[in-house]
């Protein structure tokens, strides 16, 4: 079979969602089921939506319409914010979008009357990530004027921690947002019906029995994916963490020094640090890097260490044993790997169920 590849256990995906549904379901929040690290697959999208969850969300409009040409008709969110070239395609292919700028709201607008359909807007609330989002202060006047627009509704708030400056979703940024929703209600009369607190990041906040307030929706993607929280990488429990693995092929095996030798320089990503001193190992290539994944977020089977890489070659020692020409090898991906992985066009997807995986040839884990 082609290498390297993904071979994604639609399995255990839908039983990551089902279990985080149900787990979530039972607090009163409805969960997103988030597709962009599958880049919209149709067939895993199918697997969430059997899986409970009450709609998919993406951040690429490409995605979102590669899962409307499949025929999925499901709620759908973008959740980045649009971008008012694309604002037509967004109100034709999305039914909610995520929004901080009223110039990208007025557009939508326009799109939505141009069209005949009615579009909701979920206002994003900066809580102290420094990503997206509108300023506290500004909001009363923002939620004023979106309601001003022609064929817009607003749907609710959101906000998204953890991102970009690792912020952490706790008790006092989810309580603000709830106090916020508080005021929006209190101001323009019950209009706020869906306060989305975040993603995977805000599980552990959850799992620790907080108080969640107005918080009803959060956005799923890589604790359904991976089984993990993105804080810490932390396995989930209950959860698979291994419903997607990265396949990759020893394309050379060789006794060689730990250590280069020769003047040294910049390597081909940057300056390097010369590894310890290790004496002869065992090393194998394998046909993967930089061009299909980020080798930082491989983890390598137990007794294996990755070396480093390079735009093609990824450099493993492995161990007591050198690995046979042509040997598959199966890594775990975090994340930032399978994010890479899915939008290589070098990498090939293979979704498959337990009941094909026989056919396939594929190991079924417990």
């Amino acid at each position: 079979m082609t290498t390297p590849r993904l071979e994604i256990n639609l399995s255990k995906i839908h039983h990551n969602a089902r279990f985080l549904v149900n787990l979530l379901g039972r607090r009163g929040i409805s969960v997103s089921a988030v597709t962009k690290a599958v880049l919209g697959l149709p067939i895993v999208a199918r697997q969430l939506l059997a899986a409970g969850v009450s709609g998919l969300a993406d951040s690429r409009i490409e995605n979102i319409q590669t899962m409307r040409r499949a025929g999925i008709e499901a709620p759908m969110t973008l959740i980045r914010s649009p971008m008012i070239s694309q604002a037509a395609e967004i109100v034709r292919d999305t039914d909610t979008s995520l929004n901080t700028e009223l110039d990208v709201i007025s557009e939508l607008s326009k799109a939505a009357q141009a069209q005949g359909r009615m579009h909701g807007v979920l206002l994003m609330i900066e809580l102290g990530d420094l990503r997206e989002g509108i300023m506290p202060a500004d909001l009363e006047d923002v939620v004023r004027r979106t309601l001003d627009f022609p064929n817009i509704v607003l749907k609710g708030i959101g906000t998204n921690l953890a991102c970009r400056c690792g912020v952490v979703p706790d008790a006092v940024n989810m309580a603000e947002l709830s106090a916020l929703a508080n005021a929006i209600d209190a101001t323009f009369g019950p209009i706020i019906s869906i306060v989305s607190g975040g993603n995977s990041s805000n599980l552990n906040w959850i799992l620790g029995g907080a108080d969640t307030g107005r918080i009803n929706n959060l956005r799923l993607g890589e604790a359904m994916l991976l089984g993990c929280e993105p804080l810490h990488r932390q396995m989930i429990e209950g959860l698979f963490t291994d419903a997607i693995t990265l396949i990759a092929e020893v394309i050379e095996s060789k006794v060689k020094p730990s250590q280069p030798w020769g003047m040294i320089a910049e390597s081909a990503f940057g300056k390097a640090t010369p590894p310890a001193d290790s004496g002869s190992i065992s090393q194998s290539i394998f046909a993967l890097g930089h061009m299909d994944t980020d080798p930082e977020g491989l983890i390598p089977p137990p007794g294996m260490k990755i070396l480093g890489s390079s735009s093609d070659h990824l450099i493993v020692d492995s161990g007591r044993d050198r690995l046979p020409i042509g040997t598959e090898i199966p890594f775990q991906l975090n994340y930032s790997a399978l994010v890479r992985a899915m939008s290589s066009p070098f990498v090939a997807k293979i979704p498959f169920s337990e009941e094909t995986a026989l056919a396939l040839q594929l190991p079924v884990s417990a």
